[in-house]
């Protein structure tokens, strides 16, 4: 189970840098437009194509978890991403989390260590 915990932690950071640097991109895309201008912008995007290459990295690892362990002991182990995404909403987005929300991630955290135990 400790590999499964490594690739879930692995699929899940994965998620994550797919969400910072989409939320990092649509910073740059500026009001939305149904014109060629405001497409030309998003798909010629670092950021968003970084996103786009991190969400199907995410998505292919996902695939293999899926298939080679159970997913009712895969599918909670997504919730890391949820640990992660706090994390970078105060590290990198410098966002105020409050006192409930930590609680919160620690319940995550140790309702992963309890799945992940045979």
């Amino acid at each position: 189970m400790w590999i499964l915990l490594l690739l879930a932690v692995l699929q899940s950071a994965l998620m994550t840098c797919g969400q910072v640097f989409l939320k990092l991109a649509l910073a740059q895309f500026g009001s939305f437009e149904w014109t060629w201008h405001f497409f030309s912008r998003v798909l010629t995007n670092l950021w968003f194509g970084i996103s786009g290459i991190s969400f199907s990295l995410s998505a292919l690892l996902w695939m293999y978890i899926v298939k080679h362990y159970p997913l009712s002991v895969a599918y909670p182990l997504v919730s890391l991403s949820f640990v992660m995404g706090m994390l970078a909403a105060v590290f990198i987005f410098n966002e105020h989390v409050p006192v409930l929300r930590w609680l919160g991630l620690v319940f995550i955290v140790v309702g992963v260590a309890l799945i992940v135990q045979k």
